[in-house]
């Protein structure tokens, strides 16, 4: 669909230019073959004929020659016409500017490599794209309605496709196969099971979330080949029933994972991310807590199992995720160690 977009502009374009070129041609050639003009001559009075402006003749034509100069006039007095109206239109229109928004779009996303792909621009779709501005993460939002995506101003807003996410086409215009995690929230699931489908298809290794309203589709969802499926109901009514029971500890929780600030963040650190030297020793000999002053409150093994509060002696392993907790400052601090480091 991007694609026939693109060729549809061109055609607009290329079309009359075409046409004209033609007309050009064939009267450059006329002029010097029929009445012996030079080149120079010969493109001038084919640009006055064609223009119809008037000028007269450059030099004495015979009968063939005026024969020729009617059949031009004649010919190309509705080629001429057409291909003026169809530029002026294409740039009156707005067109010529949607043109080259469209190819500076195409050219943004194409540079992209582990980016986030928005599929839908709802409530959750919002909400998605606001907590990856925040972490400054790059993503591609796809959103149908085109009064939606007329109307987005986020960070990266040459990042935004008006169009169907249902469609491979779509996806692959995205990026899916250099993304690293898909979001998709439409409402309905059947779209989100053809999105999940088709994006698992295109990239086995991308992470994809999925929204499901229905408590049959999540099953469906991971089968298809999501990873996480998230019911915002059910998640919301959660939540709200735990802020009776424990507020003060749901008001701590969304506070270090961000959704209450930004000060304290929590953050994961996967086997690849550490240094060489350090991998399969002990946390203790990571120095995270006297380096960078952020704590490691958990780590996940390879087979799913988690540790709470690991202690100093556990093991840093293959596919092992280690889970930090500290300010913004010194998860910076953090990272920059472990590139250093690498």
């Amino acid at each position: 669909m991007l694609r026939s977009s693109f060729i549809k502009h061109y055609k607009k374009i290329l079309v009359p230019v075409f046409l004209l070129g033609i007309v050009l041609i064939v009267g450059i050639l006329g002029y010097r073959f029929i009445s012996g003009y030079s080149f120079v001559n010969a493109f001038y009075m084919t640009v006055t004929t064609v223009a119809t402006v008037g000028f007269g003749e450059i030099e004495p034509l015979d009968t063939k020659g005026r024969m020729f100069t009617a059949f031009l006039i004649i010919s190309s007095f509705g080629t001429f016409a057409y291909a003026v109206t169809s530029l002026t239109k294409f740039v009156i229109d707005g067109e010529f500017n949607s043109f080259f928004k469209t190819k500076r779009m195409s050219d943004a996303i194409n540079k992209l490599n582990g980016h986030v792909i928005i599929c839908g621009f709802g409530r959750n779709g919002k909400q998605a794209s606001s907590v990856l501005k925040k972490n400054n993460k790059r993503f591609v939002v796809i959103e149908n309605k085109s009064e939606v995506t007329g109307q987005m101003t986020h960070k990266y807003h040459e990042l935004v496709i008006t169009g169907d996410a249902t469609q491979d086409e779509v996806l692959l215009h995205a990026g899916v196969k250099r993304a690293s995690a898909l979001i998709t929230t439409l409402p309905n699931d059947a779209d989100n099971l053809f999105i999940v489908l088709s994006a698992r298809n295109l990239n086995a290794d991308l992470t994809i979330i999925s929204r499901a309203s229905d408590d049959n589709s999540d099953v469906k969802l991971k089968i298809a080949g999501a990873n996480n499926v998230i019911m915002p109901d059910k998640v919301g009514g959660a939540h709200m029933a735990s802020l009776v029971m424990k507020p003060d500890v749901v008001e701590f929780i969304d506070y270090i994972t961000g959704q209450a600030g930004e000060a304290i963040n929590l953050e994961e650190i996967t086997y690849n991310d550490i240094p060489e030297s350090l991998k399969n020793k002990t946390i203790k000999d990571l120095e995270i807590r006297k380096k960078s002053g952020a704590n490691i409150i958990g780590f996940r093994k390879g087979n799913g199992e988690y540790i709470v509060n690991p202690s100093a002696d556990t093991q840093i392993i293959p596919d092992g995720k280690l889970f930090v907790l500290g300010t913004t400052e010194q998860i910076s601090t953090l990272r920059k160690m472990l590139q250093h480091d690498v």
